[in-house]
């Protein structure tokens, strides 16, 4: 979901036709139409609106592959596919090791994250666009018969809603993987695909499949197989003769549904050299494979993950011998197409589909079959698109299909396409929307494809947004709108659920879509879908309004499902001190109600009383950045799009900087939420807001870009793209000029990855080129006499670096204690949907001669990637992992588990708050907090 600036191409056809609105108990200020539209249009096109990672054309599509892109450099560069099975021995280094401290919490596990709170509603706000309560990333959704509903996180396991319940409840959350690819109920049992398989920006590898018996109750899953598809993705699971067929990235398997005992068959890889066959002991169903030549674990095998990825499965319901599979990589190869087997996977042959698809442009597809096999679906993405290097490409949706006799060899007949969709209640449609952003252009990403099992021609398709036809796809309706905000049902001050105002528009879902499932029965029948917001829910006929737009969607992201994805995290006390208006801020210590109860008058902000806690801000996937706030009956957004890197002044809670995406900061001293009584129009006229962009005038920097404030002086900046920019006046900046640029790495190339400063150190990690091919990287140390003279700056060079025994590996982390002494964090072994290299190497190095020379700290540090690295006053360290948070006593050598009921998942960043705790963010279960081991 975009920022704020781009919603304003958007709205303002919508907006032309509002002479006066209402905005949060307030009025917009309207000298005629025209003045309305010079308001909005300050919200149009801004430097990086509608743009991939660096500016330009694209829109999230383009970010997500920077960020897919990124993700993977972290954990394999330089080389792309060694050491199997390292998953496993690491979680086996990790078990071993001893804990200390209490009980985690989790900290945003306690109540609902509101996407469209009408108290921030500041000038970069997407609240009101109708997504209502969400929370993270759902990749596998599965419900029956009764109304009892399943819901998977992308990294955050299954979470259970039997009918009657009011909550949800995790299943698990120390199973050997909680990355998710698909879900389902079947034969009475819940099965769950491991391993996040849409290949985005932060998609895990998992440990296979597991089932869950007696589902509504049981908490015990048993694994079906053996390791075969350990560190694998799993795309779909399909069931049919006796058999639970997987497509994934090592090819189609097939397993006993009746069983869980006995290993996977490989039914077919198109490339089985690219199969490591000493991770992959499978069994050989006696046909083609015999003759093949399986691979072994080498380094030269770099596009081995490409090579043999199945997307999606079809079984004939008239005969379970005949297999369908849809195979292929989403940027195209030689091997990308259907393929058939009528003899149950002994042996196969690739179709060639005839009819409207294009045979020679099939990439990422899945497919849906009726019930009664007269039938079958296809959804197309196409290579040809995604390659594209020049123009403005408005979609890589090659289109929906038909085969009319259920047959891969068709002949097919498309149904849609991204401007058919677009003109069927579309927020996207791109005669409003401007090039670049259409239906299906994250068509790589978003997908799911399902047929109503009573009606053949009862279809819903999900994209970006989600597609409902109910005629085989002659006619369509957008029953799921990427937003509101392009629409004239649209208010300012609409709050969703909808209040019941005359022609607002309904609550929509959150956009990118993921799964999908049919449960109840009957009249009584529900439609769920899975998207980058959550969980969302509808009857399977629902109903629909003029536009096509459904108005009976219903959000299940009631707080009790925390699958929030977080880059980051902070945290600041609550600041008492009255604050001018011209900031809105109040004196909120005073204010009471009649019977002495603390008020929440002042905008809906409740009263933040000191020593009442913490407000804990963070920067989420595709969910803005999150605020929460003490006694709050929720969580907000106070800043829309991608969230990213976040700085809190520890001083005063609502003192914020957050990240967009690549050093795009916004920066607030109000929590960005305006005084509605002296800034009524703050989410219109950008004269009102009280927050500011400051990104700096970067030439290049990561998807997640760092920056960070000096231990010694909160006030004190440091920001990394390809160049460090300085900034010594704290919270009080208000535009990126106000940066200074103090040095700039030798190639445009080359970008900081990780960011401390400490007193008159600091220290830059950096990478460049940071993908497999050429993969280089270095530190740059900067030191001074004092805080009021320049920096001095010393780069250690990618070879230099090497020299001095530092491994060839993405730095994650970097820290400066109070000695001075400098620590690297070091990333690798996993990637994030295939397997990297990195085990057998150390992960935590030291320096205490200024970067001079480093010594491996790791000793018995699992062999598990590291993301974030804290040095403590008392000389402890804390360092954030893809499973979990560790900890090394101050003078000790030996590394410790942090706490009990962590989740089995990635700790992108670990903070140490103002109130003594430790903080974990995330990549999948949200915020967690534990008193720190080392005490207050």
């Amino acid at each position: 979901m975009r920022q704020a600036k781009r919603r304003g191409v958007l709205v303002a056809a919508a907006l032309l036709v509002l002479i006066a609105a209402a905005v949060l108990g307030a009025r917009v200020s309207t000298n005629g139409t025209s003045n309305l539209a010079k308001q909005i249009a300050a919200k149009n096109f801004e430097p990086e609106g509608q743009g991939n990672a660096y500016g330009g054309p694209g829109g999230e599509s383009n970010d997500n592959l920077a960020l897919q892109q990124q993700f993977a450099e972290a954990r394999t560069a330089p080389i792309g596919i060694v050491d199997p099975g390292g998953y496993s021995n690491a979680l086996t280094q990790l078990n071993g090791l001893s804990t200390i401290g209490g009980t985690w919490d989790d900290v945003t596990g306690h109540s609902g994250y509101d996407a469209d709170d009408p108290s921030y509603r500041d000038y970069y706000s997407n609240s009101s666009g109708g997504s209502g309560l969400v929370t993270g990333r759902i990749t596998g959704i599965a419900a029956d018969s009764a109304g009892d509903m399943w819901a998977a996180g992308a990294d955050g396991g299954v979470w259970r809603r039997n009918n009657g319940d009011t909550s949800w409840t995790p299943i698990d959350d120390n199973l050997l993987s909680l990355s998710s690819g698909f879900l389902a109920y079947y034969g009475g049992s819940l099965w769950y695909a491991t391993g996040e398989a849409n290949t985005g920006g932060t998609s895990y590898v998992g440990a296979g499949v597991y089932q869950l018996t007696s589902p509504t109750t049981n908490t015990s899953w048993t694994r079906v197989g053996g390791t075969e598809l350990e560190s694998s993705t799993i795309h779909k699971l399909r069931f049919g003769g006796g058999r639970v067929w997987a497509a994934t990235l090592f090819g189609v398997w097939y397993h006993s549904s009746s069983t869980t005992s006995g290993p996977w068959t490989l039914a077919y890889a198109p490339n089985p050299a690219n199969l490591t066959a000493p991770l992959h002991a499978f069994t050989i169903p006696g046909s083609w494979l015999n003759a093949q030549t399986f691979g072994t674990a080498s380094s030269s095998l770099t596009n081995a993950p490409y090579k043999n990825i199945a997307n999606d499965i079809a079984i004939d319901p008239h005969n379970s011998s005949h297999i369908i599979a849809a195979l292929g990589w989403r940027s195209g190869d030689v091997y990308n197409g259907f393929y058939e087997s009528f003899n149950a996977g002994f042996s196969w042959v690739k179709v060639n589909p005839t009819g409207s698809i294009p045979a020679n442009d099939i990439g990422y597809v899945n497919f849906a079959m009726s019930s009664d096999g007269s039938k079958l679906y296809a959804i197309n993405e196409s290579p040809t698109l995604l390659n594209k290097l020049t123009g403005t490409v408005n979609s890589y949706l090659d289109g929906i299909y038909v085969s009319n006799n259920g047959s891969p060899a068709g002949p097919w007949s498309k149904i849609a396409d991204s401007q058919k969709l677009a003109n069927s209640g579309s927020a996207l449609k791109q005669a409003v929307g401007g090039k670049g952003y259409g239906p299906g252009i994250q068509a790589w990403y978003n997908q799911f494809l399902l047929v109503d099992p009573n009606n053949a021609n009862h279809i819903y398709a999900g994209l970006e947004e989600v597609y409902e036809s109910k005629d085989g796809g002659s006619n369509w309706n957008t029953v799921g709108p990427y937003w509101n905000f392009y629409f004239p049902c649209w208010r300012p001050d609409a709050l969703y659920p909808p209040d019941g105002g005359p022609n607002r528009c309904p609550q929509t879902t959150h956009p990118d879509q993921h799964s999908i499932a049919i449960g109840g029965s009957g009249g009584n029948q529900f439609v769920l879908v899975g998207n980058d917001g959550g969980v969302y829910k509808r009857p399977l006929n629902g109903s629909v309004n003029g536009n096509g737009n459904a108005t009976d969607w219903t959000s299940l992201n009631d707080g009790s499902i925390d699958t929030l994805q977080f880059y980051a995290v902070g945290v600041g006390n609550i600041n008492p001190a009255t604050h001018t208006t011209p900031e809105g801020k109040v004196n909120e210590t005073s204010l009471t109600d009649t019977n002495g109860t603390p008020s929440t008058a002042v905008g809906g902000l409740p009263v933040l009383a000191a020593g009442s806690g913490v407000l804990v801000s963070g920067g989420l996937q595709d969910n803005g950045g999150l605020l929460m706030r003490p006694r709050a009956s929720k969580m907000v957004s106070n800043f829309g799009g991608d969230g990213g890197d976040v700085l809190v002044d520890p001083n005063d809670g609502c003192n914020i900087l957050q990240e967009y995406v690549v050093l795009s900061m916004s920066v607030t001293q109000t929590c960005a939420h305006p005084n509605h009584y002296t800034r009524p129009n703050a989410f219109l006229d950008l004269s009102q807001t009280t927050t500011f962009k400051i990104k700096p005038p970067e030439i290049n920097a990561r998807f997640i870009a760092p920056f960070v404030a000096n231990k010694s002086d909160i006030n004190e900046w440091l920001a990394g793209g390809n160049s460090l920019w300085t900034w010594q006046g704290g919270f009080s900046i208000r535009s990126g000029s106000q940066w200074t640029k103090s040095y700039t790495l030798s190639s445009g190339s080359q970008v900081y990855t990780a960011l401390a400063e400490s007193g008159n150190k600091l220290i830059g990690a950096w990478c460049g080129p940071c993908n497999n091919s050429g993969f280089a990287r270095g530190i740059t140390i900067g030191t001074r006499p004092n805080s009021s003279t320049a920096w001095t700056f010393t780069n250690y060079s990618s070879s230099m670096l090497s020299g001095l025994g530092v491994p060839l590996r993405y730095i994650g982390g970097v820290a400066i204690d109070g000695d001075g002494n400098f620590y690297l964090g070091i990333n690798g072994f996993s990637r994030r949907f295939t397997e990297g290299e990195g085990a057998g190497v150390g992960h935590i190095y030291e320096s205490t001669d200024t970067g001079g020379s480093w010594s491996d700290i790791s000793n018995n540090f699992p062999d598990i990637p590291v993301n974030s690295i804290q040095a403590q006053p008392d000389g402890s360290l804390l360092a954030g992992t893809d499973l979990a948070v560790l900890y090394r006593a101050p003078a000790d050598t030996v590394w410790q588990r942090v706490g009990t009921n962590f989740p089995l998942t990635v700790a992108m960043d670990v903070e140490v708050g103002p109130d003594g705790n430790v903080y974990a963010a995330t990549h999948g279960r949200g915020i967690w907090s534990i008193p720190n081991p080392s005490g207050p």
